[in-house]
C-alpha cells in the first residue's frame, strides 16, 4: 500500500475455540468479528481476512477495499500413503462433507475434525483418526507445506470439489471513508470473480458455513448445492453481463 505499517496481531473466536464445531456454532463472523471491532474502534486501519471466512453482510461503516491476486483455489485430498480409497474422511466443513457424500466418495464415513493444519495432518498420519482429510491448497502453500511424512497430497479438480466462495483470495477490509487508500493494492480480476461468488451466496441466503460451492474462473462458474440430493453444475457466462449473470447462475441452481 506504499506506506510503513504496524502489525496488530489479533486472535479470533474461531482461532481460539478449537473444540467447537463451526457448523453448530453458526460459523458467522467467528474468524472476522474481532478484526472488524478493531477497525471500528480505530485500533486498526486495515484488516486482512481469508475471503471465504467473511460473512456476506458487513458491519455498518466497514467496506471491502478489494482482494489480493487469488492463489490456487482447489482443495487437496490429504490421504495416508497406504490407503487406496479412503473409507473415513475427516472434515469440519459442511460444503466438503456434502460433496464427499454426493460425489467421488459417496460410500465414505465423514467425521468431524478441528485444529490447525499441523494438528489435522498429525491426526491423519499419526493418530489415524481417519484415512484422509481435505484442506485448501492455498492454505497449505501459504504455510509452506508441500508434504508430510506418511501422507500424500492430491489436488482435486474444480468439478470434483467445488471451492467455497472466495476461497484462496485474501480480502482487505477497511472503514468506508478510507477505502480509496487501499484499492490500489487490489487485483481487479480477483475482485470481479470473488464479488460475483459472494453475490450469489448472499442471494441464496448463505454464509461461510453452508454446503454450497461457488467458484468463478473467467466466464465459467463451478457450482455445488448441497440441498436435497446434491447438485454439481457448470455455467458458461460468456456474453452475459452483470446482473443477468447472477440470474443465470441462480436459475442453474434452481434457486430463482
Amino acid at each position: 500500500i506504499g506506506a510503513e505499517v504496524e502489525i496488530l496481531p489479533l486472535s479470533t473466536t474461531g482461532d481460539q475455540r478449537l473444540e467447537w464445531s463451526l457448523e453448530q456454532e453458526g460459523g458467522k463472523g467467528l474468524f472476522t468479528k474481532e478484526l472488524e471491532v478493531a477497525l471500528l474502534d480505530g485500533r486498526a486501519d486495515l484488516a486482512v481476512h481469508s475471503a471465504k471466512d467473511m460473512p456476506t453482510d458487513l458491519p455498518q461503516g466497514l467496506a471491502l477495499a478489494g482482494y489480493l491476486p487469488r492463489a490456487d483455489p482447489r482443495d487437496v485430498l490429504v490421504i495416508r500413503d497406504e490407503v487406496e480409497v479412503p473409507r473415513v474422511i475427516a472434515t469440519g466443513s459442511p460444503r466438503r462433507r456434502a460433496q464427499i457424500l454426493h460425489g467421488s466418495w459417496s460410500d465414505a464415513e465423514v467425521r468431524e475434525i478441528r485444529g490447525n493444519v499441523g494438528t489435522r495432518l498429525r491426526k491423519i498420519a499419526e493418530d489415524r483418526e481417519a484415512d484422509a482429510t481435505i484442506l485448501a491448497a492455498a492454505g497449505l502453500r501459504r504455510l509452506g507445506i508441500d508434504g508430510f511424512p506418511g501422507l500424500r497430497f492430491e489436488c482435486l479438480a474444480l468439478e470434483t470439489m467445488v471451492p467455497a466462495p472466495g476461497q484462496a483470495a485474501i480480502a482487505l477490509q477497511c472503514r468506508e471513508d478510507e477505502i480509496d487508500h487501499f484499492t490500489g493494492a487490489c487485483d481487479p480480476v480477483t475482485a470481479e470473480e470473488v464479488d460475483f461468488e459472494r453475490s450469489v451466496l448472499a442471494t441464496i441466503g448463505g454464509g461461510c458455513q453452508v454446503a454450497v460451492g461457488i467458484h468463478r474462473k473467467g466466464d465459467r462458474v463451478y457450482l455445488f448445492d448441497g440441498a436435497g440430493e446434491g447438485l454439481f453444475k457448470q455455467v458458461d457466462l460468456t456474453g452475459i453481463p452483470y446482473p443477468a449473470s447472477i440470474d443465470r447462475t441462480l436459475s442453474c441452481l434452481g434457486r430463482k
